[in-house]
């Protein structure tokens, strides 16, 4: 249905925005166009006013951008194995995938979280490298972006409880067909 298809799209471009490398999207592609892009035609922009979905998604590619602007850790070093690091890549059965990306200050990190299934998973727990509240400054299942506002409430407490290799968790509600960033 249309809700997951969008909820895909909208956790794959937080995902892809995490990733290293530099950013591509086709034209209409940052409103959800349902149509191949043709030069001899304009874009389909009436889909905006057609619902929640393509305007989420405009405001969410919106957002990205400038995270992406904002953020050193998602530009400075994005060619050098510094700048990312899995968390957890193998959480094959739960469908998610975690990372961090890193600006030269090591201090400097984002951690994103990917959960590709359609299922909320409350209480997930999630290694991170310090304590502290961790912000969440994107949940791509936020209503604004047309999704059913699954979340943390905007932060959550790192505890001085060691996962995945490093010092502190968070507890956090995924959401579903969701990626959520936090700094």
């Amino acid at each position: 249905d249309d809700w997951q298809k969008f909820a895909n799209l909208r956790a794959f471009y937080a995902f892809m925005y995490g990733h290293p490398g530099k950013k591509l999207l086709f034209m209409g592609g940052e409103f959800g166009q349902t149509n191949e892009w043709d030069h001899e035609a304009g874009l389909d922009w009436h889909l905006l006013e057609m619902g929640p979905y393509h305007k989420g998604l405009q405001r969410l590619v919106q957002d990205l951008n400038g995270l992406y602007r904002t953020q050193p850790a998602l530009a400075q070093v994005d060619f050098s194995p510094e700048g990312f690091q899995w968390i957890d890549c193998d959480d094959w059965d739960g469908g998610v995938v975690s990372f961090l990306r890193r600006g030269r200050d090591p201090e400097d990190f984002l951690v994103f979280v990917c959960n590709f299934t359609p299922v909320v998973r409350r209480g997930y727990r999630l290694g991170v490298p310090r304590g502290g509240f961790y912000q969440e400054r994107i949940n791509t299942d936020a209503a604004i972006y047309g999704g059913s506002n699954v979340g943390n409430a905007g932060n959550v407490l790192a505890e001085p409880i060691p996962v995945h290799g490093r010092p502190h968790s968070l507890r956090l509600t995924l959401p579903p067909l969701a990626t959520l960033v936090l700094r």
